[in-house]
């Protein structure tokens, strides 16, 4: 057995640096190295959420990074997830289950932030009892001085674990001089003393030409630069943030199967995506343009942490208009949880969990109606595609239960049903994930290319990426001076 190593615990001079992905990188060295790693963020704010294995909720960057450390994902992984549902209020997710909706202000300043700190630790706690190295993930800039005292993610941490702390920078965005430097010079020296160094991420050109800037660095800081991470776009991982939607295509492309994912501002698990995106003939796009929507060949809208918003949103931009027009048109049209809930005829919110409304009008695609309830299911599910014999895998995370008149179910799980199947060419569903099983991606792309073949195996993909990534990030680091300071006061 592999002695007990300190946790390790990457923060940021801001946000989007690189932190979940170089946490992933060094779950995946760990594993290598013969380790059992885990991840942990105390608190993370995503719409892009995922379902552990004993059905409880938690950040999909987390589950992505204990997949790969070749674990099961946990709920101690991730014990408090905000899920915004609209600019100023969020959903509040702890412990895997969600405890109800709060503004910013009232779950910053009303919200006990010692006795949430403690249920926060206890998370820990049991993951440190159980793996080693745990892998801690800290959230935006740690240098905002404002919220010190509301701290329950970053250097309050740090400092309860006693993990050795790299300060990431962003080199690639600008200034990182300044960042670095006043990032160390606000803290206070008892956190300042727990940097054991500096990682300089998303790197473009010849590293040796920083040298001069790496000493620099070091005489402003004080602590090692100990690694520069070139700046990669071949390597895949699963995105943490829809932010990165901004820097997709959103047009068709002629000579591909264009698919056009209905971007919504409450957009969630846009992951649901990305194994189509891997498609050779595929070129996968987000639009909230109806032009562009138009010349899509397969339509698919997503899910939605605000269904009743989005679908008043779609009316307004004339998107819902273009929908329905193609739908008659026999364009190809598909619904995946909020999205399946926005093809029915009605959706009735008689709690108002979403908005002031009660009840709207869906598109009218489908003959189902959908009623919002207060209850939250999460389930990893195991089910069956139009009644073939491949099991497939997915998971559900909604509020809602949606019924027709006439049953015509899309997919069974054990003796249940899920979602509807008006033909070929129109379906919904809640089963997040579903596109990545071959099955069912081949099915919808061979409604416009009968000769398709789909060989990918998505999840060894990822596998191998999880090891491009870790060999990329060995070789850009001090890995023996890494594993010193993990060495140290155990």
């Amino acid at each position: 057995m592999k002695k007990k190593l300190r946790p390790i615990m990457f923060v940021g001079t801001g946000s989007d640096v690189g932190k979940s992905v170089i946490n992933a990188a060094f779950c995946r060295i760990f594993k290598q190295d013969g380790f059992n790693p885990a991840p942990f963020k105390a608190q993370n704010m995503s719409l892009n959420s995922y379902v552990t294995p004993d059905n409880l909720e938690i950040g999909r960057a987390q589950a992505m990074q204990a997949e790969a450390c070749g674990i099961d994902c946990r709920v101690e992984m991730n014990p408090v997830l905000l899920k915004p549902t609209n600019y100023l209020n969020a959903q509040v997710v702890l412990n895997g289950k969600p405890v109800g909706n709060q503004s910013a202000s009232e779950y910053f300043l009303d919200t006990n932030r010692d006795k949430l700190f403690k249920e926060v630790f206890k998370s820990y706690t049991k993951l440190d009892s159980m793996f080693s190295p745990i892998v801690i993930e800290g959230a935006g800039s740690i240098s905002e001085v404002n919220l010190w005292e509301k701290d329950i993610t970053n250097m309050r941490v740090a400092e309860e674990a006693h993990a050795a702390t790299y300060l990431i920078a962003d080199i690639d965005r600008g200034g990182v001089f300044a960042s670095v430097y006043g990032t160390m010079e606000l803290l206070p020296k008892r956190q300042r003393g727990l940097i054991e160094g500096i990682i300089i991420n998303k790197f473009r050109g010849d590293i040796k030409l920083f040298e001069e800037g790496k000493k620099i660095l070091e005489k402003l800081s004080k602590k090692p630069v100990v690694g520069i991470v070139p700046y990669f776009h071949d390597i895949y991982l699963e995105a943490e943030d829809s932010v990165v939607i901004d820097n997709k295509t959103n047009t068709s492309l002629p000579g591909k199967i264009n698919v056009c994912v209905v971007l919504l501002p409450h957009l969630s698990n846009f992951t649901d995506f990305d194994s189509l995106a891997r498609v050779p003939e595929v070129h996968l796009f987000y639009s909230n343009d109806p032009n562009q929507i138009e010349k899509a060949d397969i339509i698919i809208l997503p899910g939605s942490k605000n269904t009743i918003n989005d679908i008043d949103y779609l009316n307004k931009k004339g998107i819902a208009e273009t929908i329905i027009r193609l739908h008659k048109q026999e364009k190809q049209v598909y619904g995946i949880c909020g999205g399946f809930q926005m093809m029915g005829e009605k959706i009735y919110d008689p709690y108002k969990i979403e908005s002031d409304m009660e009840k709207i009008n869906g598109l009218g695609i489908l003959p189902v109606t959908t009623t919002l309830s207060k209850e939250k299911k999460t389930e990893q599910v195991k089910f069956k595609f139009l009644n073939r014999n491949r099991t497939c895998t997915g998971y559900e995370i909604h509020m809602g239960r949606t019924e027709s008149e006439d049953k015509s179910p899309l997919c069974h799980i054990h003796d249940l049903e899920d979602g509807y199947l008006l033909n070929e060419r129109t379906w919904g569903t809640y089963i997040h994930g579903i596109f990545d099983n071959p099955v069912v991606m081949e099915y919808i792309l061979k409604q416009v290319r009968p000769e398709i073949e789909i060989k990918e195996n998505f999840i060894e993909f990822k596998n191998n990426e999880y090891d491009r990534l870790a060999d990329l990030v060995r070789h850009a680091v001090d890995i023996n001076y890494i594993y010193k300071t993990l060495n140290r006061f155990v």
